[in-house]
């Protein structure tokens, strides 16, 4: 049980704290639209359960239910309404945790279906759907933000919606409407995403062409050395989401095929402090990824059926992190680092798992634990700009000070270099400072021939159950003498 102290401190958390975090937030709230082949693999569904959870954080505006190579002639939008249903009966306590939850009946709203065909199939005159429909009308609204597209299955009510914005509109409304998509697509599971990509150059499209495998997503349920897998394990989901957390945990479906294989298409979108969906290349929760024209594999691999094809043009895709992970140290120092260092695309996603899957476990716990009971995430802080310049040989801080959590919780820190976010790739020396440690003085600036950026992030972990981590990203320019 808590203190006196500790549940006093969570009031003031809730009265002060968290409404002014969501309102300043709410300006960066990203627009998501979800395509989902829902029934085809159990994952579909679970990452939905998820998604939800994090409904105040994200503003969805669609969900539509679609097919994919793995489920060629039905759509699944009952399925949708199912889970939100479970979502209705927690939506009061997951409210006392934070503010901002949509109501069961405002998700419902906005359940909509593609046509039961597979791919190229519903593309063209006469093939418009409700939700290719729907797709057009969030694009027209006022609304200057970007609208992602998460794509859990095929993506061809999304390509139905381009032909007929192509067809009907001028070619600068077009250009407009379609600036404003921002695609991710769990690999192709239709022929439309390769059409999509070169009938429509300007489209801003993440995804991993080729087989499953080798794609950046499938780091999420890839058991892999130098990090926690149990927090992947089914006794982990059965204990942590499932189990004692309510209708919405018990419609968690067991794994079949992989654990949420579509999540990855808009962890990214969460607000935690390291996400910044403007810049995959940055890396988030959901990897990292750069702009370019990729090779088509020496040995193609087809997506359940689906061929790979050249791409005509650069897209955001697989990018490789050198990760070398941090362990507890049972003396001394709280941190050290393990004796393995990790190379590779998948790298950028795993290395965050720990924290994303307790981040879920606690907002499970919110179905049915009052605020007191639950953990909550720090608040992190940095006492300097996020962003400023210094010259070849400064010396400048990195402090963290005021950074606090909400149930009183005890903090560990840890500030590191991202050299793959920033354009300097060489290692700055944090020596003779604890890189634990929550503000880091005397770094020297290296030598620089032209400006060059340098990414630290700060991770903030409380010490509740589970342990919940939020980042600060500071980047540094480094100009020459």
């Amino acid at each position: 049980m808590k203190s006196k102290f500790t549940v006093l401190i969570s009031m003031l958390f809730l009265m002060h704290a968290i409404p002014a975090c969501i309102s300043a937030q709410m300006i960066t709230k990203q627009r998501l639209i979800v395509l989902t082949d829902i029934e085809a693999d159990p994952d579909d569904s679970q990452t939905l359960i998820r998604l939800l959870l994090y409904s105040n954080q994200i503003e969805i505006e669609g969900l539509i239910a679609t097919t994919s190579v793995h489920q060629k002639t039905r759509v699944a939008p009952e399925t949708i309404r199912k889970i939100i249903g479970a979502y209705e009966t927690v939506h009061p306590n997951l409210s006392k945790h934070e503010p901002g939850f949509p109501l069961a009946q405002e998700l419902l709203a906005l359940v909509k279906h593609g046509l039961p065909v597979y791919g190229m199939e519903g593309v063209g005159e006469g093939r418009d759907s409700e939700g290719s429909e729907w797709i057009i009308k969030v694009l027209e609204k006022e609304d200057s933000r970007a609208v992602w597209i998460s794509v859990w299955g095929g993506p061809n009510t999304l390509a139905q919606a381009l032909w007929r914005i192509r067809e009907t509109r001028s070619a600068p409304e077009a250009k407009r409407l379609i600036s404003k998509i921002r695609v991710y697509t769990i690999s192709d599971q239709d022929d439309s995403g390769v059409w999509m990509r070169k009938k429509f150059p300007g489209l801003y499209y993440i995804v991993s062409p080729g087989g499953y495998r080798n794609a950046t997503w499938s780091a999420i349920n890839r058991v892999v050395p130098g990090i926690n897998n149990e927090v992947i394990s089914n006794e982990w989901l059965t204990d942590n989401i499932q189990q004692d957390h309510g209708p919405l945990g018990a419609m968690y479906p067991d794994v079949a095929y992989g654990m949420e294989g579509d999540t990855p298409s808009w962890l990214m979108l969460i607000l935690n402090g390291l996400n910044d969906p403007a810049h995959p290349d940055w890396g988030s929760w959901g990897g990292r990824y750069e702009l370019y024209t990729p090779e088509p594999p020496a040995n193609p691999r087809f997506t359940g059926g689906v061929p790979s094809e050249p791409e005509t043009r650069p897209i955001w895709t697989n990018a490789d992190d050198k990760f070398t992970p941090r362990i507890h140290n049972k003396y001394g120092r709280a941190i050290r680092q393990d004796t393995a260092t990790y190379t590779g695309n998948k790298v950028t996603l795993w290395r965050w798992r720990e924290d994303f899957q307790n981040d879920f476990a606690a907002r499970m716990d919110w179905c049915t634990m009052s605020f007191e009971e639950a953990n909550h995430p720090p608040i992190a802080k940095v006492n300097q700009p996020e962003q400023f310049t210094v010259k070849s040989d400064d010396i400048f801080k990195l402090d963290a000070d005021g950074s606090y959590d909400p149930d009183g919780d005890a903090l560990s820190y840890w500030w590191f270099q991202y050299p793959e976010a920033g354009t300097y790739k060489g290692m700055v020396s944090f020596a003779p400072y604890s890189e634990n440690l929550y503000n880091v003085h005397t770094i020297k600036a290296p030598m620089v021939d032209s400006p060059q950026t340098v990414h630290f992030i700060l991770r903030v972990t409380d010490k509740g159950e589970p342990a919940l981590s939020r980042y600060k990203r500071v980047i540094v320019t480094i100009v020459p003498e």
